[in-house]
């Protein structure tokens, strides 16, 4: 395998990073479904409201790495599992904010130890020193992923609102890429 020659999809970072969270995140999963009956995703939103404290549904998805209707969904939950609260702007009946109830608090404090816990049984593996040129090098691949999703170098679009992805007849080169 070679990250920087890849010859199959296994020697992508991609494929090779999305390996390493299912089989990671699967632990978490469980911990999550098994023991407080929220999804991955819905502790990722209690996860940063509980760091970051009240913020609009907009700030909480872009927080999340996620579209809005799917925030919007997990709020949805959360607020029926009483974890997270609904508060209106006073200015705008239209907007809101979101919030953390005392309970979701106490999911978070129980939860994100164990998850420290799973985080360090995987990166034993590793040497000190190993640990902090990983976490410069996702650092750094995440900023130019991050630069390079802005820029959009790739004009195409899937319309998933619309239940599927844009089919094209045929590949269109993007300048730079093929």
């Amino acid at each position: 395998m070679s990250l920087s020659k890849p010859i199959t999809v296994n020697d992508l970072l991609n494929y090779r990073l999305n390996r390493l969270m299912a089989s990671s995140g699967a632990m978490v999963t469980l911990l999550c479904e098994g023991c407080y009956g929220i999804t991955r995703r819905e502790w990722r939103m209690i996860s940063i409201l509980a760091t970051h404290g009240t913020m609009s549904p907009s700030e909480l998805a872009e927080r999340a790495h996620l579209d809005r209707p799917r925030v919007s969904r997990y709020i949805t939950d959360l607020v029926r599992k009483k974890l997270l609260v609904r508060e209106g702007v006073s200015e705008d009946k239209r907007r809101a904010r979101i919030a953390i109830t005392k309970r979701g608090e106490e999911i978070y404090a129980e939860l994100f130890p164990q998850s420290v816990e799973l985080n360090n049984m995987i990166l034993k593996a590793l040497s000190p020193k190993e640990i902090m040129l990983f976490d410069a090098a996702l650092t750094k691949l995440t900023e130019v992923a991050d630069k390079l999703c802005s820029d959009r170098p790739i004009a195409a679009k899937a319309d998933r609102q619309h239940g599927g992805s844009r089919r094209i007849s045929e590949p269109k080169p993007v300048k730079g890429f093929w």
